[in-house]
């Protein structure tokens, strides 16, 4: 299925990708930007631990992805020592742009370039239904614990 014409480009490659591996859910477009997670829950109605917050750091030479509850905040320290990292920094705009083609604040768990190193906080099983962003700080889209897994092929670890 061809993602419809009225998303934005970055959104169409996301859609594309999350039917690829089955995910139904539509992508949504907000009339506002929901480029932090309180703003997304706000938006959506749900609660702020439900949102997939798609953040990038750079470890050990390369970027990585990590999945969080909105909930949480990235204990890169801990992080790094549970992956054997060295070290674990929050990538600059410019570095989160050229490993995910999408701008901080709209960032998917897919529709990357190439595929991301990811991790996936292990709270946001608690949910029944999570909701990530879709490619821009405008879009969202739903989907379930288990289908972000298969989309990224995550680590499931602690975050916080």
């Amino acid at each position: 299925m061809t993602a419809p014409a009225s998303l934005p480009a970055r959104s169409r490659l996301v859609h594309d990708a999350i039917r690829a591996v089955g995910i139904s859910g539509d992508i949504v477009v907000l009339p506002d930007a929901a480029s932090t997670a309180a703003l997304a829950a706000e938006a959506l109605g749900v609660d702020v631990g439900a949102i997939a917050n798609s953040l990038v750091f750079h470890s050990d030479g390369a970027p990585l992805l990590v999945m969080t509850s909105g909930a949480h905040r990235v204990d890169t320290k801990g992080l790094a020592e549970r992956l054997g990292h060295v070290s674990i920094q929050r990538a600059t705009p410019e570095q989160v742009r050229e490993a995910t083609g999408q701008a901080i604040g709209g960032v998917a768990p897919t529709g990357h370039p190439s595929p991301l190193r990811t991790v996936v906080d292990e709270d946001l099983a608690r949910y029944p239904q999570i909701w990530a962003a879709g490619g821009t700080p405008h879009t969202v889209f739903p989907m379930t614990y288990e289908e972000l897994l298969r989309l990224t092929g995550g680590t499931v670890l602690k975050v916080d």
